[in-house]
């Protein structure tokens, strides 16, 4: 039989290789064909990707195209499976011969066992956190939940009060400050020089800087003890109520609401709740497993929805129930807090969300101080990290990727804009995720578009809110928390239509990050907003996403 077709030895092939030739009988007309192919082992190549340059480089007929393909694969798998024997006779030799450590050999399988499959692998110690969530997610659910509620309040009131002590010293402070000031200017170019007013001025800060730091270690003192006496009284709690009558135990150590009332300072730390007014929607999104969603227009401030209230006001105990609830749950509730380029808490929106997360201790999760420390150490690494590989990848222009990488390179701890970072509360009212949001000056213009950072970033935020069950998350519609005078109606009303638009295609989005899944998604507008423009907005928002029903326009008070 005539020879067809043969293909040329690789070459440069490793000595662990060997080469085998494949031989195909195939019958192309009135003439009998044979295919040899010289194949290196172990094959290298997927085998549909061998098969394609055969037929390609060989004319061979399309009709043959199967049968090559089976012969093909039936040679490789039986000619690979005769090395793997081979290989393994070897290895049995080299074992009786002693030319192979036996202990060696036996660590080595141990170690791979162990760290590549789950039934060998060492268990997991158990940690503390884990175990104290899975405590506390039980305890919230049954009857005690009025009790662990009731104590987290007295701790937030005995803040509160510290909190309000600490305020009263800094203000006499002040003013005694401010009088010795006025003094000081009052003697000026008389018998005190520039010089003098500095000394004073200098004293006056450091006085000052002692007694903030003297507060500031106090409160995380008392707040560092007040989280483990909680921890160990809910361990204790479960741990008794497994043991005894449930119900005896839970009214023995019970705190009552009047006791609560009664230490509460009711001028000092609490908040009252204002006039708010709200309008909610229900959507159906998708193209044809269509999902149904809740819209809420919220005119409010966007710290309302983290400070703590008095379990006296209409509702809030009731909140705070509901956020304690979810809090181990698939139903968290994120906030989305718009900030600067700095990772800290030192200053405008984000000095003000410090100051409220400290007003109560979390039980659960790290101190803000500390979760911020962790972002700002990731985010060098992360810099880090990229940078490297830039300088090892050629450079790629890109419009306005010059700008961001000299920004970077300026302060690489600081963030860029449509960036954000994520922190975890439990001691909030009705938030247990805050997504700190940058944006520069550029989303008080009025010419941004869909590609904005600020619009990217939150669409990244919806789709960290689906990855990981945030069902209920509140957006600032405007991207602005305050108003400003070049802020006007039209101002707004454009402003809106860009933002109801990009999350509407967000949230179809949504179907395809979740597989479908009912969320709640709250746009917060600034109290300073008039409710003529509260109703325009409101009337804007079903137009845009086709609203299903709606409920009344309220005032919650």
């Amino acid at each position: 039989m005539p020879s067809c077709a043969t293909m040329k030895k690789n070459k440069g092939k490793a000595s662990s290789t060997n080469e085998k030739e494949f031989v195909f009988e195939f019958r192309a007309g009135q003439h009998n064909c044979v295919l040899k192919v010289p194949l290196q082992f172990p094959v290298q190549e997927i085998i549909s990707d061998l098969h394609g340059r055969l037929m390609l480089l060989h004319n061979i007929p399309c009709y043959i195209e199967t049968d090559l393909k089976s012969s093909l694969s039936s040679f490789v798998e039986k000619e690979t499976i005769l090395d793997y024997d081979r290989e393994a006779e070897l290895a049995l030799q080299r074992l009786t011969t002693g030319d192979v450590d036996i202990n060696q050999l036996t660590n080595a399988w141990t170690r791979s066992y162990v760290e590549t499959t789950l039934e060998h692998a060492r268990p997991e110690e158990p940690s503390w956190d884990e175990d104290f969530a899975d405590v506390y997610h039980e305890l919230i659910h049954s009857p005690a939940s009025d009790t662990l509620l009731n104590l987290e309040h007295n701790y937030f009131v005995s803040i509160s009060e510290l909190i309000s002590e600490r305020d009263m010293e800094l203000k006499k402070l002040q003013e005694r400050q401010a009088s010795e000031m006025d003094k000081v200017m009052h003697e000026l170019g008389n018998t005190l020089s520039d010089h003098d007013v500095n000394a004073v001025a200098s004293q006056h800060f450091d006085a000052q800087q002692v007694l903030e730091n003297k507060w500031a270690s106090e409160l995380k003192q008392v707040t560092g003890i007040q989280k483990h006496e909680y921890q160990q009284w809910v361990i204790s709690l479960h741990q008794d109520l497994q043991k005894s009558n449930s119900s005896q135990i839970t009214e023995e150590i019970k705190v009552q609401p009047s006791q609560l009332l009664e230490v509460a300072d009711p001028g000092a730390r609490m908040f009252e709740e204002q006039p708010q007014l709200e309008e909610s929607f229900t959507i159906h999104l998708g193209a044809q497993l269509k999902t149904m969603h809740n819209l809420r227009l919220v005119r409010a401030d966007v710290l309302d929805f983290c400070k703590h209230r008095q379990h006296s006001s209409g509702g809030a105990k009731l909140r705070r129930l509901q956020t304690a609830l979810s809090l181990y749950s698939s139903s968290l509730c994120g906030l989305v807090l718009l900030v600067d380029n700095r990772v800290n808490s030192y200053s405008g929106i984000k000095r003000e969300f410090a100051t409220v997360a400290k007003e109560c201790t979390d039980f659960h999760f790290p101190f803000l101080e500390a979760q911020l420390d962790e972002v700002q150490q990731v985010l060098l690494y992360a810099r880090a990290q990229r940078s490297s590989k830039q300088k090892e990848q050629p450079e790629i222009p890109r419009n306005g990727g010059d700008d961001k990488n000299k920004n970077v390179e300026r302060n690489p701890s600081n963030i860029l804009p449509g960036e954000f970072y994520i922190s975890r509360h439990s001691n909030l009212s009705e938030v247990h995720a805050v997504f700190h949001l940058c944006v520069d000056d550029n989303v008080r213009s009025g010419n941004i578009t869909a590609r904005d950072p600020a619009i990217m970033g939150l669409r990244n935020i919806l789709k960290v809110c689906c990855t990981h069950d945030v069902t209920t998350v509140t957006v600032p519609l405007l991207l602005v928390h305050d108003m400003s005078e070049e802020m006007t109606i039209p101002w707004c009303l454009k402003r809106a239509e860009l933002v109801f638009k990009c999350v509407k295609g967000f949230m179809m989005e949504m179907a395809s990050w979740d597989g479908g899944i009912s969320r709640t998604v709250q746009f917060l507008v600034p109290k300073s907003i008039s409710e003529e423009m509260f109703y325009q907005l409101s009337n804007m928002l079903p137009q845009i996403f086709r609203v299903s029903s709606t409920l009344t326009l309220t005032s919650k008070h």
